[in-house]
Order: C-alpha cells, then structure tokens, then sequence
C-alpha cells in the first residue's frame, strides 16, 4: 500500500498532479484545494490513499491526515464511492463537511454533486457520531492564485468540474459567468468560485 509521496511535481492540472520519487511519476487525484498548494518543479509530500477496484488502481492525494480520514470515513456510507468522496472534499473543508454531517444539515450536504436528500440522510445517520473530533479542526487554505484565466485554462476548470461530477452545461455557463465577472481571478480562483456558484443554486 502506498501511504504518502515525497518527490518533484513534474505535471500539474485542476483534478490531479504527477509527482516523481525515485524516477517513478505517480499520477494523484486530489481536490482543488490540494492541488492549489502544489508547484510544479518544486519538491511536495502528500499523504495518499490507495484505492483498488475490478476497473482501475487509483492513488489520491491529502494534505493532512484528517482529510485523507475523512475521505475513507465518507465511503463507509453504502453507495459513496471515491469520486463522490473526492467532489465532497472540493465543495468543503474536513472541518465543514464534519460540522454538517455533525449539525444535520442534510440541504448543505447536497449541494455536493451526485449527493440528493436520501444520500445526504444517509450521510447523516452513519456518520453523525463519528465526525466530532475532526468538528473543529480550521478549514483548508483557499486556492491560491495561479495562471490568470484563459480561454484554455477555463477549459481546464470546466473538464475538472465535469469529473467532480456537475452537468457539462452547468459547469460551461458558471465558468463562462464567473471568468466574464471576474476576469482578474486566477484559474483556480475560478475552480473555487464557480464549485461556490454551482452549490448555491443546488
């Protein structure tokens, strides 16, 4: 099992990053707001989580030991897979998502993509009494500034909104909406707020 990275980040997107140990590249998934920490060129550690299936071998990537917990407590939830863990980790903190799975808050919940009432219940219910240690943990830096938007870049937000799981159209007329408003934000600045905008209208 392969339990955290150290090495060069050789590759560098909106939904995962390659870093090189030992002249081997591993491709991590990740949430924006880990991979916005990342520079390309520059050494990282990540902490990961090995995740095996029929279809594919996936390696996700965490910041802290509490998020890396918290996307593993997510999938003991019957029907959660990893990537709906994944699009919870970008739309909230650790310390969000435990405050509104702790505090009931089943219309918050759902504002994560592929997550409607039933799911967010189930949320609730299974996990309610085992998220309260990491409920006041400070929330994950925002996304910090990187390339200034462009039409390619936008691109990128919008392929990376897809794979959490939102509607190409939706993802398409948010991303065009926020980059119009705000031509000054950075790509990942974009990525934040167009997961903000597309989880208020849920």
């Amino acid at each position: 099992m392969i339990a955290s990275l150290r090495g060069t980040v050789i590759d560098l997107g909106l939904g995962s990053a390659v870093i090189e140990c030992a002249g081997v590249g591993y491709q991590v998934l990740a949430a924006p707001r880990t991979l916005a920490e990342l520079r390309r060129g520059e050494e990282a550690f990540v902490l990961t989580k090995f995740v095996v299936r029929e279809d594919a071998q996936t390696l996700y990537g965490f910041l802290d030991a509490d998020s890396r917990d918290m996307f593993v407590l997510l999938q003991t939830v019957s029907g959660l897979g990893p990537r709906l863990a994944l699009a919870a980790q970008a739309v909230y903190t650790t310390g969000e998502l435990a405050a509104h799975i702790r505090g009931g808050d089943a219309k918050a919940l759902q504002k994560i993509p592929g997550v409607g009432k039933r799911m967010a219940e189930r949320l609730i219910v299974d996990l309610k009494d085992k998220v309260a240690e990491v409920e006041e943990l400070p929330g994950a830096p925002a996304v910090s500034a990187g390339a200034t938007a462009s039409g390619a870049n936008l691109e990128q937000v919008i392929e990376a909104l897809v794979g959490l799981g939102f509607r190409e159209k939706d993802a398409e007329a948010t991303v065009t909406a926020v980059a119009s408003q705000n031509p000054e934000l950075a790509t990942g600045e974009v990525l934040r707020s167009s997961l903000n905008a597309l989880g208020s209208k849920r």
